[in-house]
Parts: C-alpha cells; structure tokens; sequence
C-alpha cells in the first residue's frame, strides 16, 4: 500500500455537522476572529482543501452555527401549541423553554452571543437577534397590557433584563453536571416572573 493511501486512511473522516461541531469548539475555545483556517485544519487533522470540500470558508461555519442558534430561538416564539395562550402564559412558556434550548445547543448560542458584527454575516446575525429582541418586548408589553406583568417597566428594557439572565447561564451551566435543565429552568422561571408580576398579582414583588 502506498504511503498516500495509508495517509487518506488515517484522516478522519468527518461530515458536514461534525466538521460544524468542532469548528465551533475552536471559535468558543479561541474566538472566532483569532482562529484561522489553519488552526481548523490542526485541530480537525484535515487539510485545507479537505475543509473546503464542505464549507466555503470559515464565515460559512460561523453562519451556519449561528443560524441554528437563531432558528431554535425563534422556533420558541412561533411555536404552533403556544398561540392560544395568553401573553403571559406565552411569555413565562418562552422563557422556561430558552433555558432548554440553550442548554440543548450551548456551544452554538454561546458562539451567537460573542458576535461582535465584524463582517457581514456577523451584521445579518445582530439583525436577527435584534428582531427576536423586539418580538419578545411586543409580548412582554401585551403581558403587561392584560395586568399579567407589572407595567412600570420598559418592555424593552424588562426584555433585555429577562434574556440577559438567561444568556449569562452559558458561562457556567454545563449540561452534563448534576443540575437537571427542568430544576433550572423551573428555577429561573420563578426568579423572573417574581419580579416581572403585578404587586397584586400572586407572587409578584412589591
């Protein structure tokens, strides 16, 4: 057997999701701005033109990490079980379920959330999050609307402040520890919502 053969043998042989997969470990790992295509190519033990055969280039890697972060965070808000709730039902449901989502595919939202709109992909990203951000403060102003959640707050602002808590999970949250996702999801949710309600409401802070 020739030694190019014996070389094409020992390449992993990766598919398109788990080249994804450890492209995004490397951007979390050292960001996406300082990892180059031959730091992929290392740590993927794979040569350049072998990546190329899946991907155009790195920033098609970061466009499809970070689109499948934002599909799973809009699917929250287009759910079809969930339009028949009231908006706060509506809204407590979305924020109990993107603490699932983001512990389900937390090396992808942690990739979205350390997008700091340096090319055009990174611009149409921002976009993206910035339409989930008003989606979610239409909701919030219509919960406060019904009295379901206090209205002296900001919907915008009450919104940043719920999903900013939400986001921060992904600098210590682990998946595989001893912290079932339904317990911290179940958890927040009550944290939140015990802020958010009417003072007349059960549970809500005076």
């Amino acid at each position: 057997m020739s030694s190019q053969n014996q070389d094409r043998r020992s390449r992993p042989n990766y598919d398109r999701e788990s080249l994804l997969e450890i492209a995004v470990e490397v951007f979390n790992e050292r960001g996406y701005d300082a990892t180059g295509m031959e730091e992929l190519a290392r740590r993927l033990g794979l040569s350049k033109s072998s990546i190329y055969h899946h991907v155009s280039g790195k920033e098609e890697l970061l466009d499809l990490a970070v689109t499948r972060a934002l599909d799973a965070l809009f699917s929250l808000i287009d759910e079809p079980n969930t339009a028949e709730l009231a908006p706060t039902a509506r809204l407590e449901h979305i924020v109990r379920r993107s603490v699932e989502v983001l512990a389900a595919e937390l090396p992808y939202v942690t990739l979205l959330l350390r997008v700091h709109g340096n090319s055009a992909t990174e611009q149409r990203v921002l976009k993206r999050r910035r339409e989930f951000d008003h989606r979610v403060a239409e909701l919030v102003e219509l919960a406060a609307q019904e009295g379901g959640i206090r209205a002296d707050i900001d919907p915008h602002l009450a919104s940043r402040l719920v999903f900013g808590t939400v986001n921060s999970l992904i600098e210590w949250y682990r998946p595989d520890g001893e912290l079932p996702v339904s317990v911290l999801a179940d958890a927040l949710t009550v944290l939140v919502f015990g802020g958010l309600r009417s003072p007349g409401q059960p549970g809500g802070v005076r």
